[in-house]
């Protein structure tokens, strides 16, 4: 069974940080790369960042220097570091894993149910 628990969201003011996190367990092929994704009320779900196997990372052009991902490969799991946050940064974020063998053609995406990070201006 396969479980991602996200935690460390909540409520802080502007300008303020937090630090969330996905830790994942359960049976994989091979996790290929984590990340968060967001959505906001009235928007569609996108990517916040992401980082793949050998440390390579993608993030928004709206986060890029204020927020930064992190893996820990032997706990499987996600960080994200918030700096800087802005009221536009309100959103459900949501854990993404990749898992897969590409060898033989199976891939596989898993969703966190998300937690809340609200923004106060």
């Amino acid at each position: 069974q396969v479980q991602l628990v996200e935690s460390g969201g909540g409520l802080v003011q502007a300008g303020g940080s937090l630090k969330i996190s996905c830790a994942a367990s359960g049976r994989f092929f091979g996790i290929k790369a984590m990340g968060w994704y967001r959505q906001s009320l009235g928007k569609q779900r996108e990517l916040v960042a992401k980082i793949a196997n050998g440390g390579r990372t993608i993030y928004a052009d709206s986060v890029k220097g204020r927020f930064s991902i992190s893996r820990d490969n032997a706990k499987n799991t996600v960080y994200l570091q918030m700096n800087s946050l802005k009221a536009e940064d309100t959103a459900v974020y949501y854990c993404y894993v990749n898992d897969g063998d590409y060898v033989v053609g199976y891939g596989y995406d898993f969703w966190g149910p998300g937690i809340q990070v609200t923004v106060s201006s």
